[in-house]
């Protein structure tokens, strides 16, 4: 009997139940395969006692449409990080890679398929490096993954902002208020993007795009006629003016390395009060809603697409690679070129077009940007 070790790392997302069926059902057909989950990411396989879930076709009927993942996951530490506590009650890390890799091949684990983002990639490809016959699964609500066309969890987090802003702007209009809506995203401003232009935002403000607070306010004074109008903004977290930085906290948590990004709404209202925009105004941080929850029919589909392509690349021991939608194929990437920079927003792209065309402000001075 083969074996093969499901992992989900990083943040939770929409559809990761549902790329675990696919892979457990798709084994479930070669007769000799068993599928294990690890809890919490690697966290199972280096706890002790190890703490791992047989995954059989009967413990994932019905979960296809369930939100988060029933193995867990973690976006602290990790094999190479491992939080240690100091007798003096201080905390360092240790690197715990390669007793790792050992318990795993204690367990007769044949392959590992790693179901993450960014973060996570990263951790895949430095333990292929290391000996460990591994494969990626791409996963975040950011989209900001390069090698593949999309990620499953995206659209489900649009979906959700889409709907946030369309119950806004209503609310907006019957008190003729300016509404920020702050949504996820970390460095990218895809969720930004597609809300704006799905729910008829007039302001998008996104992390590629450094803004200029002046050109907002023109924009959202030209919506009010004698004190009436509204006027909504979709300002992706990691937004931030010309010459300032993203509204962050450093995070105290151990084993959370990553800046805790948000308050980009509130900074915003902050900002416009000071240049001398006097209409009402109102943020609403839709924050984790956008990682919960039912995933779409799109990032089920997406989901089931990605767990067989990756159980199959381990029949072929495609190791060291990652799946990828390249429309209409599903191929397989090396880790190495889908780490190696992140997908972002760039003015060309067609979408941002669609939105000036609709004549949605990304806060900048298109003429200068184009030449710049």
């Amino acid at each position: 009997m083969k074996r093969v070790l499901i992992v989900t790392g990083g943040g939770d997302c929409p559809g990761l139940n549902a790329v675990i069926r696919a892979i457990v059902k798709r084994a479930s057909q070669e007769k000799n395969w068993e599928v294990l989950g690890s809890i919490q990411a690697f966290n199972g396989i280096l706890w002790e006692p190890t703490e791992v879930k047989i995954l059989t076709p009967e413990l994932v009927k019905g979960i296809h449409f369930q939100g988060g993942t029933i193995i867990e996951t973690t976006n602290k530490g990790g094999p190479f990080a491992w939080p240690v506590k100091n007798q003096d009650g201080s905390w360092s890390t240790v690197d715990r890679s390669d007793e790792m890799i050992r318990k795993i091949q204690y367990l007769g684990i044949d392959a590992v398929i790693n179901i993450g983002g960014d973060g996570s990639q990263r951790i895949s490809q430095a333990l292929f490096e290391k000996g460990l016959p591994i494969i990626g699964v791409p996963k975040t609500i950011d989209n900001d993954l390069s090698s593949t066309d999309s990620t499953f969890g995206f659209q489900t987090a649009v979906e959700v902002a889409t709907e946030a802003v369309d119950k806004l702007v209503t609310t907006a209009a019957s008190h003729n208020r300016v509404f920020v809506v702050e949504v996820m995203g970390r460095y990218a401003g895809w969720i930004a993007l597609n809300a704006a232009v799905a729910g008829g935002a007039e302001v998008c403000l996104i992390p590629e795009f450094p803004y200029d607070i002046h050109i907002i306010q023109q924009k959202l004074e030209s919506r009010f006629v004698r004190d009436r109008g509204f006027a909504v903004v979709v300002a992706a977290e990691g937004a931030y003016p010309k010459g300032g930085e993203m509204v962050f906290e450093t995070s105290d948590e151990i084993g959370y390395k990553n800046l805790k990004l948000g308050g980009i709404g509130r900074s915003l209202i902050k900002q416009l009060k000071e240049v001398g925009f006097e209409h009402d105004m109102r943020e609403t941080v839709l924050g984790h809603l956008q990682r919960g929850g039912i995933p779409i029919a799109y990032d089920r589909v997406l989901s089931a697409q990605f767990g067989v392509k990756a159980f199959e690349m381990v029949l072929k021991k495609e190791y060291g690679k990652m799946v990828s939608y390249r429309h209409p194929h599903f191929v397989s990437v090396p880790l190495k070129e889908a780490i190696v920079q992140p997908n972002l927003v760039t003015l060309d792209n067609a979408l941002v077009k669609t939105a000036l065309g609709l004549g949605i402000s990304l806060g900048i001075d298109i003429s200068s940007s184009l030449n710049a």
